[in-house]
């Protein structure tokens, strides 16, 4: 397990749309490991493959409740609308209110390549939101939500 550097702010790898995962090898297992001692090491809740500079798509997120890690995620349901600010360990120092489901239901592999279905409500939503965006090259600035005057 090793922390990786945390591509940031113009990284043109951000922008990119990543892979499916067709196989849970070594590489993946010690990529989820090293993206949750990196994700700790910079105090975030969340952190996506294209975040350390690997084009998968895979994303761990800990709001606080333990550790969820999937493979190849997808949001299956939705519901409901929240709006709050958000932050990216790619993008220091910004932040700004972005809308976002209020529940959840994301399907995908867990780590032995077993499907799962997470649902997640609130800051869980949230979470899983924006770092299944980083798998498709959307950063949370493009969302932001303009206060009205």
């Amino acid at each position: 397990m090793a922390i990786r550097n945390i591509r940031k702010d113009e990284d043109p790898i951000l922008r990119k749309k990543s892979k499916v995962v067709m196989e849970i090898d070594e590489r993946v297992l010690t990529l989820l490991d090293d993206m949750a001692d990196t994700m700790y090491d910079a105090e975030g809740v969340g952190l996506a493959a294209p975040q350390v500079g690997v084009l998968k798509r895979v994303i761990v997120v800990d709001i606080g409740y333990g550790l969820f890690e999937v493979i190849n995620p997808e949001i299956v349901e939705e519901e409901g609308e929240q709006i709050g600010e958000e932050g990216c360990l790619s993008l220091p120092g910004k932040n700004g209110d972005v809308c976002r489901p209020r529940k959840i239901t994301v399907a995908g592999l867990n780590r032995k390549g077993e499907k799962i279905r997470i649902q997640g409500e609130d800051l869980m939503a949230r979470a899983l939101c924006h770092e299944i965006d980083h798998l498709n090259g959307v950063l949370f600035t493009d969302l932001i939500v303009e206060e009205e005057e």
